[in-house]
């Protein structure tokens, strides 16, 4: 009996410390609040934050990040740009460094807008919250997929490299929508 009891013992320490490192420095589960990243995620979705792709550097422009906007805010949102990047929009087509980008995450919004635009026309260096010609040595340069519903860049401008707490690797909550991959493949492609 006491064998058996300090292996159970030994067992949930060492799942304890699992546990521990794997929050830290692998991956944390997130709750979805709002509707600005509709419909790749919606209120209420629960998500796996890989914090080791930040660590590796391996967040670039089409990824899905959960950042901190603040001390009490953690947002969702997909990187349009980073360091060095040209962002425009004109006619509802993105421009990064002067290249239309096609954006296929965009296509059921699109299918249901309201307005003549998706996305209203915009260049980061006119917009009040960045006046930049190009996002900034580490920076990066955020929307939310759901734009008429979206506080981000265009709003509160650029988000600090350290503010990022990593990308998004699965969806594992409404069960019947389980999902991997939400990256955005036609914006990494994008030369400089």
């Amino acid at each position: 009996m006491k064998k058996e009891l300090r292996e159970w013992f030994v067992a949930i320490i060492v799942a304890m410390i699992l546990i521990i490192v794997i929050r830290q420095f692998l991956g944390i589960s997130y709750n979805v609040k709002g509707e600005s990243m509709d419909p790749t995620f919606r209120n209420d979705d629960r998500v796996v934050v890989s914090k080791i792709s930040k660590e590796l550097g391996h967040i670039k422009r089409g990824d899905v990040i959960v950042l901190h906007h603040d001390k009490k805010h953690d947002y969702i949102k997909r990187v349009i740009g980073q360091a060095g990047d040209k962002i425009s929009y004109k006619n509802d087509i993105l421009y990064i460094n002067d290249q239309p980008v096609e954006e296929n995450y965009l296509e059921e919004n699109k299918k249901s807008k309201m307005f003549e635009n998706l996305t209203p026309d915009f260049n980061i260096e006119t917009l009040e919250s960045t006046k930049a010609k190009a996002v900034p040595e580490g920076k990066i340069f955020v929307l939310g997929d759901n734009r008429l519903n979206s506080f981000d860049s265009e709003e509160f401008g650029f988000v600090n490299e350290e503010q990022i707490v990593g990308k998004v690797v699965l969806r594992y909550y409404p069960f019947r929508e389980i999902k991997t991959n939400f990256e955005a493949d036609q914006l990494s492609n994008i030369e400089k």
